[in-house]
C-alpha cells in the first residue's frame, strides 16, 4: 500500500493557548490507511533529541524537525505514515510528541494531556531523557503519575474495576482492590531511551545490562513513610502500567559543537559506538512493536486511529476525562456503520462479476444470491467489532434481504423483458396474417391453433428466456383469446356443436396452464422461504465463528496481561515486597476468574 507522504504532518495541533485540536489533513491521510498499524510514541522533556530517533525509526535523516536551539521545537503531535519495514501488509505510524516541560509555556497540564494522548495512541511509548535514570529523572516522569488523573478505563457507572484513582496514586499507592490488569492490556509497550549516557553499566563491581539498568533504578524503597512513597510512586506506576520495558543507553553522537547539525552529519561524523546503539534501537522498535489494539484485542486501521484522536481530543476538550472504554464503543459505532456499507459494496461487487441475468431457475439466482451474502458477510465480520446486540448485523440482514428482493425483481423484468421480445417476433408473422384476413376462411380456425402451437413449441425450445417463460407465455394466449374466438365464430366449416367443443376446449387449455402457473408460484414462494432459512443459518454461523475469534483475541490478550503480572510479581519477591506481590497476586485471581468464564453464545433468533 503506497502511502504518499514525504514528510510529517501535524495531527494534534497545540495552539499558544493551550487547545488541541485534530488536523483534517491529518485525518484524511489515515482515512486512507485500511492496514494495521503499529503506532510508535516518544515523548520526554523539550530539547532532548526525541525527533532525531523517529527520523531513524522512519529510515531518513531529516523529516521531523530537530530543531537546534534551546526552545521547544515541535508542536502538538506530529505525525509520519510509512510502510512498515520489517511486517507487510502494516504501516509504521511515528508520532513526535511536543517537548515536556518547556518554562516558556507555563502550562504543565497542558504537558500531560500530550503525554496522555501518546500513550492512549501508541502501540510502543518511547520515554526520552537526559544523562542517567535517578530521582530527577523519575521526578521529571512525573507525567506517568498523573495519567491516574486524565484516563479511566469504565465510564461512570460501569464499575470502579480497572479506573485509577487520582488520590489514591497522588498519596503514594492504589487502593485496597483496585485493578490495573485492565490498563496492562491497553497501555503500550514501554521504551525509555537514555541518551548521553556517560556511565559504566556496572552494578556491585559486575557489567549489567541496559534493561537491568533500569529495572535497577525502578526498585522500590521500603517503608511507608512520606519521603519513601514520594520516591516509590513514579516507580510503582512505570512498573505497574507498563510492565512490557525495554532500556536503551545511548552515549552522546557527535562533538558538542556538531550537535546543533545533527541532521546534516555524514554517518562518518557520528559516533561509532552512537551509530551502533541506534541501530539496536531501531531494530528492536521494528521486530517487537506490536499492532495498535484496543480493549478485546481488536486491531487497529488507520482509519480507525483517526478516529479514536478525534474521540480523544474531543473528551479533553469538552473538559471530559477521556474513557477508554468509551471511546472503543464509539469507534465501534462508527466502524460498524462502516462495515455495513461495506458489506452492501462487496456485495454488489460480487454480484457485478457474477450476474447474468436472467437466470434459468429461482434455485440459481438464489445460489447467486448466497454467494454474494456470504461475501458481504465476511467483509462485515473481518471490519465489525462489540456489535454485542447485533445491531448492525441486523441492518446488514435487511439490506441484504432488500438486495435479494430487488435481485428478484430485476431478474423476473429481465426474463419478462426477454420473454415479451421473443414472443413479439415470433408471432410476427401470425399477426400479419389475422390482419390480412388470412384466417378468416373456412377452416382457418385449426390452422390458426395450428400456427399457434407451432410457434410455442418454437418459443419453448428457444434458451435463455428465464423464469417468467410460462406466466409471459400464458399473460400472451390470454391475450390472443378475443382474436381467436373471433376466427372461431367465422369459420363457416365448423358446426354449432363443433364450436362448442372448441371453446370449451380452449377454456380447459387455459385452465391448465394457470394451474401450473399456480404451482410454479407457490414452488418459487417455497424456495424464497427456504432461502432465508439458509441465510438466517448463515448469519448465526459467521456469527457463531466471529464470537469465537473474539474470544481467541480476549483471551489472548488477557493471557499477555497475566504474564506481565506474574513477571512483575517475580521482581516484587525477589526484592522483599510480599505485599505488593499480595496485591498482584489478587488482581491475577481476578483475571483468571475472567478468563474461565464460558464464552457466550449467540440466541437462536439473534437476528430476527
Amino acid at each position: 500500500m503506497e502511502i504518499p507522504m514525504p514528510a510529517p504532518i501535524c495531527l494534534v495541533e497545540n495552539s499558544p493557548a493551550g487547545e488541541l485540536r485534530v488536523q483534517q489533513e491529518a485525518l484524511q491521510v489515515l482515512a486512507e490507511i485500511s492496514q494495521p498499524v503499529v503506532v510508535v510514541a516518544v515523548a520526554g522533556l523539550y530539547r532532548t533529541g526525541k525527533s532525531y530517533l523517529m527520523n531513524r525509526l522512519a529510515g531518513k535523516r531529516t523529516g521531523f524537525s530537530l530543531g537546534s536551539t534551546i526552545q521547544s521545537h515541535t508542536k502538538g503531535i506530529w505525525m509520519w505514515c510509512l510502510p512498515h519495514p520489517r511486517r507487510a501488509g502494516h504501516t509504521l505510524v511515528l508520532l513526535d510528541t511536543e517537548g515536556l516541560g518547556d518554562v516558556e509555556k507555563g502550562n504543565t497540564k497542558n504537558d500531560v494531556w500530550i503525554f496522555a494522548l501518546a500513550v492512549l495512541l501508541s502501540s510502543t511509548l518511547v520515554y526520552n531523557s537526559m544523562g542517567t535514570i535517578n530521582q530527577q529523572a523519575m521526578d521529571q516522569l512525573h507525567y506517568v503519575t498523573e495519567l491516574t488523573e486524565l484516563i479511566k478505563v469504565k465510564p461512570a457507572g460501569g464499575g470502579s474495576r480497572g479506573d485509577m484513582k487520582v488520590k489514591a496514586a497522588g498519596k503514594g499507592g492504589r487502593q485496597e482492590g483496585e485493578d490495573t490488569a485492565e490498563f496492562v492490556r491497553f497501555f503500550p509497550a514501554f521504551v525509555w531511551a537514555v541518551r548521553d549516557f556517560v556511565l559504566q553499566l556496572q552494578l556491585d563491581g559486575r557489567e549489567i545490562t541496559e534493561d537491568e539498568y533500569l529495572e535497577n533504578a525502578l526498585k522500590l524503597k521500603p517503608g511507608s513513610g512520606k519521603q519513601d512513597q514520594c520516591y516509590n510512586l513514579p516507580r510503582k506506576c512505570i512498573r505497574l502500567f507498563f510492565p512490557a520495558r525495554k532500556c536503551f543507553a545511548f552515549v552522546q553522537p557527535a562533538g558538542r559543537k556538531r550537535l546543533p547539525r545533527l541532521e546534516e552529519l555524514q554517518e562518518d561524523e557520528l559516533d561509532s559506538e552512537f551509530q551502533e546503539q541506534v541501530t539496536r534501537f531501531c531494530h528492536h522498535v521494528w521486530e517487537t512493536s506490536k499492532s495498535k489494539t484496543i480493549l478485546g484485542g481488536h486491531v487497529v486501521t488507520g482509519a480507525m486511529l483517526g478516529n479514536l484522536a478525534v474521540t480523544y481530543v474531543d473528551a479533553i476538550r469538552s473538559g471530559a476525562v477521556p474513557c477508554m472504554e468509551s471511546a472503543v464503543l464509539a469507534l465501534a459505532q462508527i466502524e460498524n456503520s462502516a462495515a455495513v456499507g461495506e458489506a452492501v459494496a462487496a456485495y454488489e461487487e460480487q454480484l457485478g462479476r457474477r450476474a447474468a441475468l436472467p437466470t434459468q431457475s429461482v434455485q440459481e439466482l438464489l445460489e447467486l444470491h448466497a454467494q454474494c451474502e456470504r461475501e458481504a458477510l465476511r467483509a462485515f465480520m473481518a471490519r465489525a467489532f462489540k456489535d454485542e446486540e447485533q445491531q448492525y448485523q441486523r441492518q446488514l440482514k435487511d439490506e441484504l434481504d432488500s438486495k435479494r428482493a430487488e435481485l428478484c425483481r430485476r431478474n423476473e423484468q429481465a426474463s419478462s423483458d426477454r420473454c415479451t421480445a421473443v414472443l413479439r417476433e415470433l408471432s410476427q408473422e401470425l399477426e400479419e396474417r389475422v390482419c390480412e384476413g388470412g384466417y378468416s376462411v373456412p377452416g382457418g380456425y385449426q390452422r390458426l391453433l395450428d400456427d399457434q402451437r407451432e410457434m410455442v413449441e418454437k418459443y419453448k425450445q428457444l434458451p435463455g428466456k428465464g423464469i417468467m417463460a410460462a406466466e409471459v407465455l400464458q399473460q400472451f394466449l390470454k391475450s390472443k383469446e378475443t382474436v381467436a374466438q373471433a376466427v372461431l365464430q367465422t369459420d363457416q366449416s365448423l358446426t354449432d356443436k363443433q364450436r362448442e367443443i372448441e371453446v370449451e376446449r380452449a377454456r380447459a387449455g387455459a385452465a391448465e396452464r394457470e394451474a401450473q402457473l399456480s404451482q410454479e408460484m407457490q414452488a418459487r414462494t417455497e424456495q424464497l422461504l427456504q432461502d432465508q432459512a439458509r441465510s438466517h443459518q448463515e448469519h448465526v454461523q459467521q456469527l457463531t465463528a466471529k464470537m469465537e475469534q473474539d474470544r481467541r483475541q480476549l483471551l489472548a490478550e488477557q493471557q499477555t496481561a497475566l504474564a506481565l503480572k506474574l513477571q512483575e510479581q517475580e521482581r516484587l519477591l525477589r526484592d522483599g515486597f510480599q505485599r505488593e506481590a499480595e496485591k498482584l497476586e489478587h488482581e491475577m485471581r481476578n483475571l483468571k476468574d475472567e478468563m474461565s468464564r464460558p464464552p457466550p453464545s449467540p440466541p437462536p433468533c439473534v437476528i430476527f
